[in-house]
């Protein structure tokens, strides 16, 4: 019988550079990984790897200079609206950088009390015991004076202020507005940049159905190439994040010819069909923190046919409460085991999937391999899962 279920293992690779054949790296450093700790590969194995390295090996940048540019051209009155950008030196503070180079005023409209991935931006307990409340639109001078004490509590910053900041630094004129409603900025301006991320195509859509008249979302924004800069089709900026101080590496773009090519050189020395994905940001909450850690427009922007769909999976401790109350030991585990092979030939019923959540297998193990890589210097780019897809009917 065996003992051990699912097996995650972060793989060490080399330091992956611009130009890199990077399926040749990774496949490699599977291997070498394969003969130093002596496990096999299987069918149905996984091999996650980052979307930072992908983005880096395509050599997929753009300059602040082209995010001015491109803006420039897209909007040429020079004064804008921005909706709902992320509160994040990583994520957001360069694109910012490049829209106050290419324009003259920026209105920025912030959503209150945090921003769409759980950043704060005032303090909840002084907000309550204001005159303001979640349907507020709160000007400048009100924030200042009531808010402006309010810093991160993991960074000790308060991103207006470093906002402001960086805006000024490009000689361009901003004034901030604080509203969950998008429709207030068109009270400022008719052109607006939506800057949100996963509910972009609702928030573009209102916009436009109120009013403003030059809209584009920051997937829109370098989705094309300028002056032969990087781009993303699909995303644009958004997945993007900071390189240099002049410099964004963009969400990649060429993951689904990457994952297959793992695939099949690894079906080639190994025999066995390995599902293969691309991921980045995992979609999970500090519950502490209150920041949800999916900053990038997807999971995996990438992967193999075989990691398409949500896990077909019983909830255990449901049946055994219920269906199999008075059994138990061996006897229960083989009638569990019995009930597995029946749902996995469509013959059980929805009822003993109660309990489990619908999510999508990419969401799920790109969650898996974020926490397991970190975002910091572990040096493991490439997540090997074993086991996954088992259950107690593959003992």
């Amino acid at each position: 019988m065996r003992c051990v279920g699912t097996v995650v293992r972060g793989i060490r690779t080399p330091i992956i550079k611009e130009n890199d054949d990077l399926a040749n790296i990774v496949v490699d450093s599977l291997i070498k990984a394969k003969e130093n700790e002596g496990f096999e590969f299987r069918d149905r194995d996984i091999v996650a790897v980052t979307e930072a390295v992908v983005g880096i090996s395509e050599g997929n940048y753009v300059t602040v200079d082209d995010i001015a540019l491109d803006l420039q051209n897209k909007f040429p009155s020079k004064n804008i609206g921005v909706v709902f950008p992320i509160l994040s030196r990583n994520r957001f503070s360069m694109i910012l950088k490049g829209i106050a180079r290419g324009m003259d005023k920026i209105t920025m409209l912030l959503s209150f009390p945090s921003d769409e991935v759980g950043n704060g931006i005032l303090d909840e307990d002084i907000l309550d015991k204001s005159k303001f409340n979640l349907s507020s639109v709160i000007s400048e001078d009100d924030y200042k004076e009531t808010f402006s004490s309010y810093i991160h509590p993991f960074t000790g910053i308060n991103m207006v202020d470093f906002y402001r900041d960086l805006i000024e630094s490009e000689n361009c004129e901003v004034e901030f507005v604080f509203a969950n409603d998008t429709k207030v900025i068109l009270n400022y301006t008719k052109d607006v940049l939506t800057c949100d991320i996963h509910t972009r195509y609702r928030t573009k859509k209102m916009l436009k159905e109120n009013g403003a008249e030059t809209i584009y979302g920051l997937y829109e924004i370098m989705n094309k190439p300028i002056n032969g800069s990087g781009f993303n089709p699909s995303y644009g900026l958004l997945g993007s994040n900071k390189s240099t101080e002049e410099r964004l590496k963009l969400f990649p773009k060429t993951g689904d010819k990457l994952v297959i090519d793992i695939q099949n050189k690894l079906k080639e020395l190994t025999g066995k069909t390995v599902e293969v994905m691309v991921y980045g940001d995992g979609a999970f909450k500090d519950p502490v923190g209150h920041i949800w850690e999916l900053a990038d427009p997807v999971v995996s922007p990438a992967h193999t046919e075989g990691l398409n769909g949500t896990p077909n999976e019983l909830k255990l401790k449901y049946i055994s409460d219920n269906k199999f109350a008075d059994l138990k030991g061996d006897e229960l585990k083989e009638a569990i085991k019995k009930e597995i092979k029946q749902k996995e030939s469509n013959l059980v019923g929805n009822m003993l999937s109660q309990g489990t959540t619908p999510r999508r297998l990419t969401d799920l193990i790109g969650s898996l391999c974020d926490l397991t890589s970190g975002s910091g210097d572990k040096g493991t780019p490439v997540v090997f899962i074993q086991g996954y897809f088992d259950n107690l009917s593959n003992d």
